[in-house]
């Protein structure tokens, strides 16, 4: 409660024993490769076309059932968004079951189901499997897809879309994708708002009949039965399930850039950039230079001890961490290093990247590093095989993605056979230091300049699509921007005429109802704000002409003076009146879009604090501030106050919060007679 309370001020503000001496900087001589034993899954295949794989295990009495569809990539277009959905509704009950019976029913037996677009699985104990397939076939084969519980997956989904708009690695993943790809492109295409809220029941079930068929699926069943047992239990319940013509689709090549392209998205709230490199890679599972790749590119990127972690973390402090993968894919594979620095060290950070990638193609790669990157590798691979399920995965994934039979029997062989000069080859085929994008999400003003040294600058919106700053009229000024504003709402002489507010305001933080109190007196510089949570404060902050202090749960501390600079503006009221005689800096940077709708972007500068505020290009209105300190404001319907127009709701989003806080203003005091009780 304490952190929590915390967290609301901010937003309210804007191996041990042994001593033996051992030489641990030398890696011991690796030993030959382990001989691992992986025995063979047993297979059937049914009539319909479901191949089923099994492998017992008999060591604790439960058994799984997953089903794997193997289908193309399908894009989704201006219902993007809705595949996603498929399993969940599958889940939401039976032609017999409402979701609550259906959920009843798989915890009266301690089991476990889940459904995707391209995956299901279920699990229980051995006893109860003849029920657990019943229920599983029943969601499988009669799912009864309620429009109400259709309703509710939407607007969670749009929730969370919201929520990951201010998320830097999500909106880094929406754009990257986006370049790589394109956007008519399965790979990418991203969800939004808009499309998910298209989606219709149809929808769903027109995938559900298109992909669902037995033709294109492969069952594993791990667990304690046997093949004649599965063989008995499959025919039962999967024997009806009907094939059919499945539609393929073919996707054109995709080619990384000609060039480097430095991918800018501007988030003037960041206080950190996310920098990633990324460009696509013909790499599909079945390529016989996977093995190699996947050693190359943990010496890149792939732990602590990697070169990207040791030089961007352990030399240069730039980063908590920095890694790197080569990802196969059946259609084209993907490279990508990333890593989340601080905002002045974006372009040193960035030209690192491009040091290190560069470092790869030299035939830099040594016997240390190839030793270190096969033990780790050859860890991972052997901890593998303590699940009984990683041997129906191999049996799936040869058969899914054309693997040599032997694959994974000499996988280990085949790791340790990798040699230096092997590896360095194959760096120089897949790194690719002059061909790639340079993706970074942040406060670009801070380091967009310097960053054209990597390639052609691009910016993209938060949704992956080029940005397009549209040019301002000649006739359209900064000047003319804030006095259209300050008319819009009052007028100047009606402004000036506020020497005092009180505002009161609601709103709701991981299921907690909060209110909160702001007074202003504007002549003794004084702002006070107050939280509170079932009707006790649990914190305060107050802001004077010398210090800002907060206090939550009965401690005081005061604040950094950057923090006590960007209250300066608050305590003015309306600060945009004064903006002339204090000395602020104003930019106008053009017109751009918030929330579909066209704005005027103002950068301003006070002193060492930072704003861009945005006005709509119609109505004058703020719309939009943005700032490292206080996050992210969106302005929501302006309502009169006494003859002044103030929004009457507020969407807050801050670095302290997880999520963006909905504020509703319940009350607005245009000079009030303060006490100094409420100033204290």
């Amino acid at each position: 409660m304490k952190k929590l309370s915390l967290y609301i001020f901010f937003f309210l503000v804007i191996s041990g024993t042994a001593f033996a001496q051992v030489d641990r900087s030398q890696y011991p001589e690796p030993g030959p490769a382990p001989t691992i034993n992986i025995g063979d899954a047993e297979t059937f295949t049914l009539p319909n076309g479901l191949k089923v794989f099994v492998v017992e295990n008999h060591k604790l009495p439960r058994v799984t059932f997953s089903l794997v569809l193997d289908r193309d990539p399908v894009f989704e277009g201006d219902k993007a968004g809705y595949v996603g959905m498929v399993g969940e509704l599958m889940m939401s009950g039976t032609q017999d079951l409402s979701k609550e019976q259906l959920d009843e029913a798989i915890d009266q037996i301690g089991a476990r189901i889940n459904v995707s677009s391209t995956s299901a699985s279920a699990s229980s104990l051995t006893k109860h499997q003849e029920r657990l397939l019943e229920l599983f076939s029943a969601v499988l084969f009669k799912p009864s897809f309620p429009q109400v519980e259709l309703d509710k997956i939407k607007k969670q989904t749009i929730s969370g879309l919201a929520a990951a708009k201010d998320d830097p690695s999500a909106i880094a993943s929406v754009v990257e994708s986006a370049v790589i790809y394109g956007k008519d492109h399965p790979y990418g295409e991203a969800a939004t708002e808009e499309t998910v809220a298209t989606v219709e029941v149809g929808d769903i079930k027109d995938y559900y009949n298109t992909y669902f068929k037995p033709n294109i699926a492969y069952l594993a069943i791990v667990g304690d039965i046997t093949k004649p047992e599965a063989e008995k239990l499959v025919k039962k319940y999967f024997s009806n399930w009907e094939k059919g013509e499945v539609p393929t689709h073919e996707w054109e090549a995709v080619q990384g850039p000609a060039s480097n392209q430095v991918i800018l998205v501007d988030r003037p709230s960041s206080v950190q950039s996310l920098i990633s490199v990324a460009y696509p890679v013909e790499m599909q599972h079945n390529n016989p230079n996977r093995i190699a790749a996947s050693l190359m590119s943990y010496v890149l990127g792939g732990g602590s001890s990697s070169r990207l972690f040791m030089n961007l973390r352990e030399a240069k402090g730039y980063t908590y961490g920095a890694y790197a993968s080569l990802s196969p894919d059946e259609i084209i594979g993907s490279f990508s290093a990333d890593a989340s620095v601080r905002t002045e060290v974006t372009d040193s950070a960035a030209y690192q990247f491009f040091y290190e990638l560069d470092r790869m193609t030299k035939k830099s790669i040594t016997e240390e590093e190839l030793d270190a990157a096969k033990a780790y590798l050859t860890g991972s691979f052997g901890r593998s095989l303590e699940s009984p399920s990683t041997i129906a995965s191999f049996a799936l994934n040869t058969e899914i993605y054309d693997l040599p039979k032997d694959y994974y029997k000499n996988y280990l062989k085949n790791l340790n056979g990798v040699s230096v000069s092997e590896a360095n080859e194959i760096a120089l085929k897949y790194i690719k230091p002059n061909n790639a994008y340079l993706v970074i999400v942040g406060n670009v003003g801070e380091f967009e300049d310097q960053v054209a040294q990597f390639g052609e600058v691009k910016r993209y919106t938060k949704e992956g699509y080029p940005e397009e700053k549209k040019a301002v009229s000649a006739d359209v000024t900064v000047d003319g921007v804030i006095s259209k504003y300050i008319e819009s709402i009052g007028g100047k002489e009606k402004l000036q005429s506020v020497k005092t507010l009180r505002q009161t305001g609601e709103g709701e933080i991981q299921g907690m109802k909060i209110s909160q109190v702001a007074v202003i007196d504007k002549d003794k510089q004084i702002l006070v704000q107050r939280t509170f949570m079932g009707g006790q404060e649990v914190s305060k902050m107050k802001s004077t002409a010398e210090k800002t202090t907060a206090s939550a749960m009965g401690q005081e501390q005061e604040m950094p003076a950057e923090m006590h600079e960007a209250m300066k503006a608050s305590k003015l009221i309306f600060p945009e009146l004064t903006y002339q005689e204090q000395g602020v800096k104003l930019t106008l940077d053009g017109i751009t879009q918030v929330n579909g709708k066209d704005a005027y972007k103002v950068l301003i500068e006070n002193g060492s604090v930072k704003t861009t505020d945005y006005f709509d290009v119609e109505s004058g209105l703020k719309v939009k501030t943005e700032s490292a300190i206080a996050g992210e404001i969106e302005y929501g319907t302006y309502k009169d106050f006494d003859g002044i127009k103030m929004p009457s709701t507020l969407s807050v989003k801050t670095p302290q919060l997880p999520t963006a806080i909905q504020m509703s203003m319940t009350s607005v005091e245009v000079n009030p007679q303060l006490t100094e009780a409420d100033l204290n």
